[in-house]
């Protein structure tokens, strides 16, 4: 528990030490189709001098202006017409929803001060301003400054209200209780929302709005600019342009040249024809005895000759095929018989050999038992 009120002495004490910077960011004060006013009054719009101003002009109920021949307007003049009425109507609401806000205390002068976004009052319920007052949205450019006078607001001559870090006059906003005036040059941000009377003394320039519900609107030789909120366009995303991918090229195929396709060239197959001439030879003792010759007669047949295959090189010749005639078989009759009666041999001694052990065995079995 010590631990949560620790923490919960530490966040009420940051928030009194940061002051009225630390106000939750406050939303636009809606102006309507007063928006497009310059220049609004109640009862009389009174020019002296050349003035420039950028933006409609309204005047409902009076119908008393005076000294227009010396402004040049870049806007639209009503004078008591449906839409000065509705102009003084969405003033009304405006009105009200900027003096209805909970304000931040801060000093009446407001000169030599910077400020966050925020809605301000004073103790003495007046403002004055002498010097600079800066204002600083601190990189929003939706930041909104509402200042609440209940009674008068009043700037000394060549005062100037500073935008910073995005700020923008169309978001600063002066509610008024009675009156307000511009001193002789100053320089003036934001649209003054008053109750009786707006003066604007010789030299001074206004971007903003000069709205008076009740009361006169006074010029003299000034340049007052309706302002026009800037919506920061986002940069573009970059769209990766697709690199052109390389076709495969056609890869051409090797054309197989014509080879030489040997064609199955049979080999001589000698027959061989054994004959037996039985020759009988006397021998000492009187008997015949028939020796046989063997012959061995082999015709070899004629080896037919490989044609030549043209290539894209030109012919190519084969090697021709020699001739190679098989041994002449000279086996005797005797070497044949010796043959046919080795594995009857090889049986018989397999026999022998059997009988000899178990003979073995058995005499060894005997002399065991004795």
């Amino acid at each position: 528990m010590k631990v949560l009120g620790t923490i919960g002495l530490a966040a009420v004490v940051a928030l009194f030490l940061a002051g009225p910077t630390a106000m939750a960011a406050p939303a636009p004060v809606r102006l309507g189709t007063a928006a497009n006013f310059a220049v609004l009054a109640g009862s009389t719009i009174t020019n002296t001098g050349p003035t420039t101003i950028n933006g409609d002009v309204g005047l409902d109920p009076g119908s008393a202006v005076t000294g227009f021949s010396s402004v040049t307007l870049n806007g639209s003049l009503h004078v008591a017409d449906g839409v000065a009425q509705q102009a003084k109507s969405d003033l009304l609401t405006a009105y009200n929803d900027a003096a209805g806000r909970t304000p931040a205390t801060v000093a009446t002068e407001l000169g030599g001060q910077t400020l966050a976004a925020g809605v301000y009052s004073s103790a003495s319920g007046t403002f004055g301003l002498t010097g600079t007052l800066t204002l600083n949205a601190q990189g929003d450019p939706s930041a909104v400054f509402v200042f609440q006078a209940a009674s008068t607001l009043i700037t000394a001559p060549n005062s100037t209200v500073t935008l910073i870090n995005g700020a923008q006059a169309c978001n600063v906003v002066w509610q008024v209780g009675s009156s307000a005036t511009l001193d002789t040059s100053t320089s003036f941000q934001g649209s003054i929302l008053a109750l009786t009377s707006i003066t604007v003394n010789t030299g001074a320039t206004l971007e903003g709005r000069a709205l008076a519900r009740n009361g006169a609107v006074t010029l003299d030789t000034n340049a007052i600019t309706a302002p026009v909120c800037s919506t920061p366009t986002p940069s573009p995303t970059p769209t990766p342009t697709p690199s052109a991918t390389p076709s495969p090229s056609a890869t051409p195929s090797p054309t197989p040249s014509a080879s030489a396709t040997p064609r199955a060239t049979p080999s001589a197959t000698p027959r061989a024809t054994a004959t037996s001439t039985a020759t009988p030879t006397r021998t000492a003792s009187g008997s015949p005895r028939a020796t046989s010759r063997p012959r061995a007669t082999s015709r070899p047949r004629a080896t037919s000759r490989p044609r030549a295959t043209s290539s894209p090189g030109g012919p190519t010749a084969l090697p021709r095929p020699s001739l190679t005639l098989p041994p002449t078989d000279t086996a005797s009759p005797l070497a044949a018989a010796a043959a046919r009666t080795q594995p009857i041999l090889l049986m018989l001694l397999g026999i022998f050999l059997l009988a000899l052990g178990l003979l073995m065995w058995r005499r060894r079995r005997d002399v065991d038992y004795s």
